[in-house]
């Protein structure tokens, strides 16, 4: 028998996936980005799906209900976001086990329906189900763009810009700190012997809210395809970054068979983040290629752009890219080159 963990989830998808045939005309792109395209006429149709576990992708010792159904259904919004194109709907199924109270889930779709405002998407269906296992969600969503918008993970060429929004590392050292915290709290009262109560001993976020809200409460980058449109930039190659900035680079390079070179004093990190990681003895510039769940836009455009690209607010670039044969490198600070590996996120690994 064959372990999953062998495969990793985006193999095991390759593996599961390598034979489907398309039969419908309507199909123009199924698995293997972010979004899967269908054409129903004068604009395609954009579809991508998320699933949450409560114990491997979030834990409620320390995320709100509300927080946590925002983040399920921004999470679905920016994978529309990396085609270029635009949320429209979304449907949501959840599995609840009979720990949960009617108010629960209504503090869970207060956050849904709270991100729906926000970025104007329609919910529209979905389903419940009782969980031998605690919270499950699963949220599909569909959006739409014009034929010649979308932009797909295949199209960087040799020489195009590599860019980034925002920052990365963040929300990855926002759950450090959750955890740190979690554990802490969790020693002071099992030591106390019954004589404290949660009154008694609280977390230490002091100044630390901005990581707290990139983890629990991201947003996806529609402001940075409105700055890129009214600039008159399209993107090559496109995706969100969702499993760490070295998988994602590393997906685009492969799927457009290119190389890259990347360099770490161009990495956006921010300044909380570096204190906390240099706090907690972790190497911010790790955290940042590998950390994930940032939600940041990646993306690779033409040379020719860069001058429309640098007056763009929290915009970065970052490297180019190269030929294959190069590979995918990160220069680092005294020159050295340090191949990319994809170490981010794995479902199916421990």
């Amino acid at each position: 028998m064959t372990e999953i963990s062998k495969y990793g989830e985006f193999g095991l998808i390759k593996h599961l996936t390598k034979d489907l045939k398309q039969v419908q005309p309507s199909t123009k792109k199924g698995v293997g980005d972010d979004c899967a395209v269908m054409d129903f006429g004068s604009k395609k149709v954009l579809m991508t799906t998320d699933m949450l576990l409560e114990g491997i992708h979030f834990n409620l010792e320390y995320v709100p209900l509300k927080h946590l159904g925002y983040k399920a259904a921004v999470v679905n919004f920016s994978d529309i976001y990396a085609m270029n194109g635009t949320p429209t709907q979304i449907t949501v199924s959840l599995g609840i086990s009979k720990r949960f109270s009617v108010e629960d889930i209504e503090a869970l779709y207060s956050g849904i329906r709270l991100a729906c405002e926000r970025y104007g998407v329609d919910l529209v269906g979905g389903d419940t189900c009782a969980s031998m296992t605690g919270l499950t969600i699963s949220i599909t969503c569909l959006g739409t763009a014009a034929a010649k918008d979308i932009v797909y993970r295949n199209g960087a060429k040799l020489n195009d810009l590599i860019c980034v929004s925002g920052n990365l590392g963040t929300a990855y050292m926002g759950l450090q700190l959750l955890e740190r915290e979690r554990i802490a709290m969790s020693a002071s009262l099992n030591g106390a012997h019954g004589d404290a109560s949660l009154n008694d001993v609280q977390p230490d976020f002091a100044g630390k809210e901005y990581l707290l809200e990139r983890q629990l409460k991201p947003e996806a980058r529609r402001d940075i395809l409105e700055s890129l449109r009214k600039a008159g930039v399209k993107p090559t190659a496109m995706m969100d970054v969702s499993d760490g900035l070295s998988s994602e680079l590393l997906h685009i390079c492969s799927q457009s068979e290119v190389g890259c070179c990347i360099y770490e004093d161009k990495l956006p990190i921010d300044f909380e983040a570096a204190a906390l990681a240099d706090e907690m003895n972790l190497n911010i510039v790790t955290c940042a290629l590998n950390g994930g769940e940032d939600y940041e836009l990646l993306f690779t455009c033409s040379l020719d752009d860069y001058e429309k690209l640098i007056p763009i607010d929290d915009l970065y670039i970052i490297g180019h890219i190269t030929k294959p044969e190069y590979g995918c490198n990160l220069i680092g600070r005294n020159g050295e080159e340090i191949a990319l590996k994809a170490q981010g996120w794995n479902a199916f690994e421990s």
